[in-house]
């Protein structure tokens, strides 16, 4: 996008870290923020105020924060054109999963509504990124919810991965190796005590899987599977 300053990428960056904590549902607060971007404290305070004073984000709480109807409509417009990008790259351009979410999110500020479209146009409009991860709708409706954690699934029933919630390169190449991406099947075969690991069989043979790596990935019975 010409004249996108990188000032105006941070700003994109810090709304689409609120977008993604909102739905996670544990809040939206300075500290969350500061984990999520790898920035200090002090950096998320300056910046959210910016953000208020623009009308972006409103303060519910004492160090909380949540996005307005502008701030969503950049978040989403963001958020969309970093997962089209990534199936871009992934379908189109063959880079490996792993790989993708960095240069989707270089991708995302330079996109243009033309090219969004486009892009909508040539993937077939897709609704997931290749993690699985919904890509919001432009009217700004939350998409439906997918999936529950694995750590939370019950042993012996047929299960399909629908997503990960976690785009960190080591985690998604680990997956792959065990075949563990959306639309492969597996089930839990038995769950170790005192928050041990748990063991699944799945297309890619039988494995010990933490409980932290169960808490990424998203599945849902087998037969809803789309």
């Amino acid at each position: 996008m010409s004249g996108h300053s990188h000032f105006a990428e941070s700003v994109e960056e810090y709304l689409e870290a609120v977008y993604r904590l909102e739905r996670e549902g544990d809040g939206v607060s300075t500290g969350a923020l500061a984990s999520s971007l790898g920035v200090a404290p002090a950096s998320v305070s300056g910046m959210l105020k910016k953000l208020a004073k623009d009308g972006l984000v409103e303060p519910i709480s004492r160090g909380t924060v949540k996005l307005t109807r502008d701030g969503l409509a950049v978040a989403v417009r963001v958020v969309r054109r970093h997962r089209l990008a990534e199936c871009f790259l992934v379908d189109v351009l063959g880079i490996p999963w792993h790989e993708a979410h960095a240069d989707a999110c270089m991708l995302e500020h330079a996109i243009s509504e033309r090219v969004e479209e486009r892009l909508q146009a040539l993937l077939k409009k897709p609704t997931r990124c290749p993690h699985g991860m919904p890509i919001p709708p432009s009217d700004l409706s939350d998409p439906l919810p997918r999936g529950e954690p694995l750590a939370r699934a019950e042993t012996g029933i047929d299960l399909a991965v629908v997503g990960v919630t976690e785009e960190v390169p080591e985690i998604l190449r680990y997956l792959a190796e065990l075949e563990l991406k959306p639309g492969r099947r597996l089930r839990v075969l038995a769950r170790a005590p005192l928050g041990g690991p748990l063991t699944i069989a799945g297309e890619g043979g039988e494995h010990a899987i933490s409980l932290e790596l169960a808490r990424m990935l998203l599945v849902e019975p087998a037969g809803a599977a789309g």
